[in-house]
């Protein structure tokens, strides 16, 4: 019998000091959809959506069962891929007065070679934003 296989992760799970703060900087610097949603146990939970990918956000202190073991606010490093060119990513981001802390700069993609800028959300979150080389 072959070994199992995953293929794609569906979504992951950010713990966050503040949830409104959090969706007001994704949705308002990064650009996702944030979305409320209800469980199939009936609670109500916010996502952030983009593309065809999900992150769902947990309160620290608060957060859903089951939990990471060490749900920590500001503790992610996370890679979004834009088609934007990095320059206008720069302009927008001066203009929203949030920093690029590094960048640009090359790196290596899980799928091809990248040129990034590295920023801060929120909780401290290291966000680097991607385009293709």
């Amino acid at each position: 019998m072959p070994q199992p296989q995953v293929i794609a992760l569906d979504h992951l799970v950010l713990t966050v000091a503040s949830i409104p703060a959090t969706v007001a900087f994704y949705k308002e610097v990064l650009g996702m959809q944030a979305k409320q949603f209800d469980t199939a146990d009936g609670e109500t939970r916010w996502a952030l959506k983009f593309g065809a990918a999900k992150i769902n956000l947990h309160q620290a202190g608060a957060e859903f069962e089951p939990k990471a073991a060490q749900a920590t606010a500001g503790s992610a490093d996370l890679c979004f891929l834009t088609e934007t060119p990095l320059s206008e990513w720069m302009a927008h981001l001066s203009k929203m007065g949030v920093a690029i802390e590094k960048g640009p700069v090359s790196r290596t993609g899980a799928r091809f070679p990248l040129t990034s800028i590295y920023v801060r959300d929120p909780d401290q979150n290291l966000i680097e934003i991607a385009v293709r080389r």
